[in-house]
């Protein structure tokens, strides 16, 4: 997936269909809230019509007529049933039906989102442009669901709400209608302006509102808390503070005397002019040349209160359709998404034997950048293999291949003499076992993060789970926690929770691999948390609990990799050297370089550390 130019607009048309397809998918999710929000969106505009244009008329006019009271308070109680009914509809759907939706929305939603970013490839989250939009969608996207959805009811009954206002007051005087233009000039024009100088106020302020963000998360995050006190940068960061607050002052100075025109002139053409225009019209109308009723002037200034209403709450819902058509876009750009290798692919059962697996002239780029090429490497059953070289030599993107994260852009990857991307991806992926360099944590107990979801009967869970914490190194220290396995790791939910060290959650990981059943190992850097003493443990560890598997490690410390059955230097995304430790040291090649300086290297330590005892 390659990465585009960000637009930061999209076309009208786009945003319409955008908002079209959010109600398809709100239909889809929750059908009888589309429904109930237009029902409500309905009422509430047949509220505000029905008593500016039907109510006063017929009240005025029947006192003007001199209809008798039992025939007006009949019509008014008839009138305050149906509105005190409306009334209660409202409050069932703010106090029940709402509630239950919005759950529902949530986790139909949510349900898709999270399958979604399940499914899709590892090279999604790697992209920024994807990861970008990925967020954007996950941010209060059921919020943003509804809202766009609220906001097309609003728009579609406006137009009509406004239209019928339009009709009703040229029905009752036709130069009356004249005055709607005031207020459509109001909020079609300046505060269409005004929404444009917000946008550029807020792009302007954009840094320095980042600065400010910084400089407050900076201020209470543990990470900084030592060089806070230790060093004098509290007073470069209260000086960039002060930049940023002067900043966001001379922005505002900016724009300030533009915003004051476009709001003067808003409110002026908005409500001033219609309002004022509008009375003294009607005023003159009726008491001067005695051309208008009572009636008909109630209407007009209550329809004029309406309408002025309704053209706003009109105009407000068509700027939500273009705000909310982005946000759509976003959640669209990402449900819409076709994987490249999506998690749920189907194929042949790979069974659970690894007899081989051969990279046959490999090559892989990220983006334009070639990392793996032309590589040709062999695993066989049960032998011990390390991948050695120094950093950005493609060991890691290997792994990443090797467990179909990525698909070669050239050459094979054969599993038992077939092409790995022909089996079922779960079925494949079963195989291994893993404990990656960036490793995570999740806030669950050390026992759930060491199991991580594999399906372990309940009556060995335990006893497995301790097996690989005593292979890993970390047993010791889980059992000294509060409750043992059980404690649960970082204070995310738990502020009795534990938070290890770098080298204990390292363990944790490395358990992980250990506790799982599975014929092929990956090791990526196990011990670059570990001192050497309990790296040379670790890796015994792994040796012994590892003997009946197939097993591949990537270690930046030569020392480890001498018992391998077999060593491959990568370089340059490919294969240089490869051999056992004896016959790759007798080549006196670049492996035989590496290790000779790092075996100086800790010769040298250990002569320090003499000295210093």
């Amino acid at each position: 997936m390659k990465p585009q130019k960000k637009k930061r607009e999209i076309s009208r048309g786009r945003a319409i269909n955008n908002n079209l397809y959010a109600c398809s998918l709100l239909k889809k999710i929750c059908p009888s809230l589309m429904v109930h929000e237009a029902v409500s969106q309905f009422l509430g505009y047949f509220e505000w019509l029905f008593y500016s244009a039907f109510f006063m008329r017929f009240v005025i006019n029947s006192l003007e007529n001199g209809d008798s009271f039992k025939r007006i308070m009949t019509f008014v109680v008839i009138v305050a049933v149906v509105m005190c009914a409306m009334n209660l509809y409202q409050r069932i759907l703010n106090g029940h039906i709402y509630p239950i939706s919005f759950a529902v929305i949530n986790k139909g939603l949510y349900t898709w989102l999270f399958k979604k970013a399940r499914n899709v490839e590892l090279e999604c989250f790697e992209n920024s442009e994807f990861y970008d939009k990925y967020t954007l969608a996950m941010d209060k996207a059921d919020e943003h669901l509804r809202e766009t959805v609220s906001a097309v009811y609003k728009a579609v009954f406006g137009a009509i709400a406004s239209v019928c206002a339009f009709a009703f007051m040229y029905q009752v005087d036709k130069i009356s209608v004249l005055f709607i233009l005031f207020p459509i000039i109001g909020n079609f024009i300046f505060n269409r302006k005004i929404s444009h100088l917000d946008y550029d106020r807020n792009k302007d302020m954009a840094p320095h509102n980042r600065r400010i963000a910084y400089i407050n998360r900076v201020m209470y995050l543990p990470e900084y808390a030592k060089e806070m006190r230790l060093t004098d940068v509290f007073s470069l960061m209260r000086r960039q503070y002060r930049e940023a607050i002067t900043g966001l002052a001379d922005v505002t100075r900016k724009y300030t005397k533009k915003a004051m025109f476009f709001h003067w002139m808003y409110v002026m053409f908005t409500f001033t002019f219609i309002f004022e225009g509008l009375l003294i019209y009607g005023a003159y109308r009726t008491l001067v040349s005695n051309t208008m009723t009572l009636a008909e002037l109630a209407v007009i200034t209550s329809m004029m209160v309406s309408t002025t209403w309704i053209l706003i709450g009109f105009t407000e819902s068509l700027a939500s359709l273009f705000k909310n058509g982005l946000f759509i876009e976003y959640l669209r750009t990402f449900l819409d998404y076709k994987e490249k290798i999506p998690e749920d692919s189907e194929g042949i059962d790979p069974g659970n034997e690894i007899k081989s697996i051969e990279f046959k002239d490999v090559s892989f780029s990220y983006g334009d950048k070639e990392v793996i090429s032309h590589l040709n490497m062999e695993f066989r059953v049960g032998k011990t293999y390390a991948l050695v070289g120094h950093n950005g030599a493609g060991k890691t993107t290997l792994i990443k291949l090797l467990l179909r994260f990525y698909d070669p852009t050239q050459g094979q990857i054969l599993l038992n003499g077939r092409d790995i991307r022909e089996y079922d991806l779960k079925k494949y992926r079963a195989l291994f076992a893993t404990a990656f360099q960036d490793h995570r944590m999740f806030s669950m107990s050390v026992l759930d993060n060491v199991v991580m979801g594999e399906n372990i009967p309940e009556d060995e869970k335990e006893k497995r789970v301790c097996e690989a914490l005593k292979s890993s190194g970390a047993y010791d220290k889980a059992m000294s926690l509060p409750k043992g396995i059980n404690t649960i790791l970082t204070h995310e939910f738990d502020d009795e929770g534990a938070v290890l060290s770098g080298g204990e959650f390292q363990k944790i990981v490395v358990a992980r691999a250990f506790v799982k059943e599975c014929p092929f190992k990956v090791f990526d850097e196990p011990s670059s948390a570990l001192d050497p003493i309990a790296e040379a443990t670790l890796f015994d560890n792994i040796y012994e609990s590892c003997k009946d598997n197939t097993l591949v490690f990537i270690s930046h410390r030569l020392s480890s990799v001498q018992n391998a059955d077999w060593v491959y230097l990568l370089s340059d995304g490919t294969v240089k050297e490869e051999g056992t430790h004896r016959m790759l040291m007798d080549q006196k090649g670049i492996y035989s370089d590496m290790y000779t300086k790092q075996a100086k290297s800790y010769l040298a330590l250990s002569d320090m550390g003499g000295a210093g005892a």
